[in-house]
């Protein structure tokens, strides 16, 4: 028997007590429906002006190369001193990116990357990396509650993009990420709320 039925057996022989056997079958009643909605939920995200892929995406097809200057990105709410999703990249970082061994051929680049790299130091980049997430989780609450077996659903987004930028006008861009995250993380403990203490004993010694 494991520990997971090992646990339900033992609320089962309690529950032949007529004393507290209502009780306790009434609090497992509600822990294998209802309570489920009890299990905690968690969200990461970095503060942006942009709710969803669509949008962030919206607002980088109103960036043009050769056309949108710093101002404008500025007005887009794509300036690295007020949005903490913008990244700043030196000309190192440009051709660690770009160029990231020497069997890349530099005229097999984008013209736009091209002229950043031949530019040198007067060409930086803007790197955007913006990710929500969103955790739940979900299952039988007593399992999850003692650490037996936990259940997590994981949604959201992601979006990226690299521009170019020489002499305070954009060269280059590059869009992409994920429209639709969606991921399930499932782990096991055979041990529940044990599970580690031993571990943790031999390497407290």
């Amino acid at each position: 028997m494991n520990s997971t039925k090992c646990l339900f057996a033992s609320l089962e022989i309690a529950c032949q007590r007529p004393s507290v056997g209502k009780l306790v079958g009434g609090l497992l009643l509600c822990l294998l429906t209802a309570c489920s909605s009890l299990l905690p939920e968690g969200k990461g995200f970095i503060e942006s002006p942009w709710n969803s892929y669509t949008e962030a995406e919206q607002v980088f097809k109103q960036i043009v190369p050769y056309q949108t200057t710093i101002a404008d990105l500025k007005l887009l709410k794509l300036d690295p001193l007020s949005n903490p999703n913008v990244t700043i990249l030196n000309y190192s970082d440009v051709l660690r990116r770009f160029l990231p061994s020497s069997s890349i051929n530099t005229e097999d680049l984008d013209a736009g990357v091209q002229e950043c790299i031949k530019a040198l130091s007067s060409c930086q980049g803007y790197e955007i990396d913006h990710r929500v997430t969103q955790r739940k989780r979900y299952g039988n609450f007593l399992a999850d509650f003692f650490n037996f077996k936990r259940k997590v659903d994981i949604v959201g987004w992601r979006f990226n993009a690299v521009l170019l930028i020489k002499n305070n006008l954009v060269i280059y861009k590059l869009t992409g990420g994920q429209p639709s995250i969606h991921e399930h993380e499932e782990s096991m403990n055979p041990l529940g709320p044990f599970q580690g203490s031993g571990e943790s004993g031999v390497l407290g010694r």
